[in-house]
């Protein structure tokens, strides 16, 4: 797939104004740059170290502290007071709302329900009669009537709207189509001509007085004057780029160099100590004083568990003896028989003889 991209476009020939910009431009920026720059990666170095070793052990005690001021309490209140409030309130509202509104929806509501249904489809019967027996006819008879009277309506409103329609053809149509063939046609298509005129001579005086300035200025002042502020800000740009990588290279190595003869002039001794002195004596306090102690602190500790484990057996056995000299012997499980085969009836994978089916 590599081998079927295009060629990369050659690099763009750059003018003799863009080298004698870039030079200088980027040495006043690396010279402004590199002091930023090392003071930015000391504020960085600073900021992790505090990080790691004051915010972030403060951070996780006020979160302690908080969790020990605000939620464990908070907690505990909803766990052993609200959560048992609650339920008894719930239980009291079952006891005292919901049972006697079951009750009453059952044994009152329901009963009244069922004899207003049996009156309401009573009642529902009878107006239907009423509307078959009685409406229903009236209504075709109204229908009838009302049928006759639109036609002599319709008939007489009929004549109405030719005689109008008629009266208006000639009356207001006819004139207003002369008078608009013959009179406002020609006079708009006059009036037409004249604003066409007139917007071309304001055209050509607005392009000749305004347009071709304007293009003149854009093209021949505004456009090199921007080209080259666009130059400028491209070379500055990478400038700043350029210097704040340098810049950072050098931080780099001036970090390095300062590491190192901190490590020199601080850790190795420190290290040197912590092998040829600390540790020596740590061993010999360890092998002559700690693991001593240690070992009698855990046969203490086996005597003492040994101790109280027989200390408990015997209690254990005492408070047996007196229950069965004050109650007797308990009470044996009396075994039941649950069915199930034992010894040579039990059965294997070669017999089908069950619990179930067995003699």
């Amino acid at each position: 797939m590599d081998l079927q991209k295009p060629p990369p476009p050659p690099p763009r020939p750059e003018g003799c104004l863009v080298v004698a910009v870039r030079l200088p431009v980027r040495i006043v920026v690396l010279v402004l740059v590199v002091p930023v720059r090392m003071v930015w990666d000391a504020l960085v170095v600073t900021g992790r170290f505090l990080r790691d070793t004051v915010l972030r052990p403060v951070g996780r005690a006020l979160l302690w502290i908080g969790r020990a001021v605000f939620v464990w309490p908070f907690v505990g209140l909803w766990r052993y007071v609200l959560v048992p409030l609650g339920k008894a309130l719930a239980w009291l509202g079952n006891v005292l709302v919901v049972v006697p509104a079951v009750w009453c929806y059952r044994y009152l509501l329901t009963p009244l329900g069922h004899a207003l249904a049996w009156l309401a489809r009573a009642v529902g019967a009878g107006l239907a009669w009423v509307y078959a027996r009685v409406l229903t006819p009236v209504g075709h008879a109204l229908l009838r009537l009302l049928k006759g009277i639109g036609a002599v309506l319709a008939a007489v409103g009929i004549g109405v709207y030719t005689a109008v329609a008629w009266l208006v053809r000639y009356l207001v149509v006819v004139p207003a189509r002369w008078l608009y063939t013959w009179i406002l046609a020609p006079v708009g298509r006059a009036v037409a001509w004249c604003v066409r005129g007139i917007g071309l001579a304001l055209y050509w005086t607005a392009r000749v007085l305004f347009v071709l300035p304007v293009l003149a200025l854009w093209r021949w002042v505004l456009a090199p004057v921007g080209r080259f502020l666009a130059l400028l800000a491209r070379e500055v740009g990478e400038a700043l780029g350029h210097a704040w990588r340098v810049a950072g290279r050098i931080s780099l190595a001036v970090g390095r160099a300062l590491g190192t003869l901190f490590r020199w002039i601080f850790v190795e001794p420190v290290r040197w100590v912590y092998r040829t002195v600390l540790t020596p004596v740590g061993h010999v306090v360890r092998d002559a004083v700690v693991r001593p102690v240690a070992t009698g602190m855990r046969a203490v500790g086996r005597a003492t568990r040994e101790a109280l484990a027989s200390a408990r057996a015997t209690v254990r056995q005492t408070r047996a003896d007196v229950r069965r000299m004050l109650f007797g012997e308990p009470r044996q499980p009396v075994p039941v028989d649950r069915r199930e085969p034992t010894g040579r009836d039990t059965r294997t994978l070669g017999r089908s003889t069950t619990a179930l089916t067995k003699d």
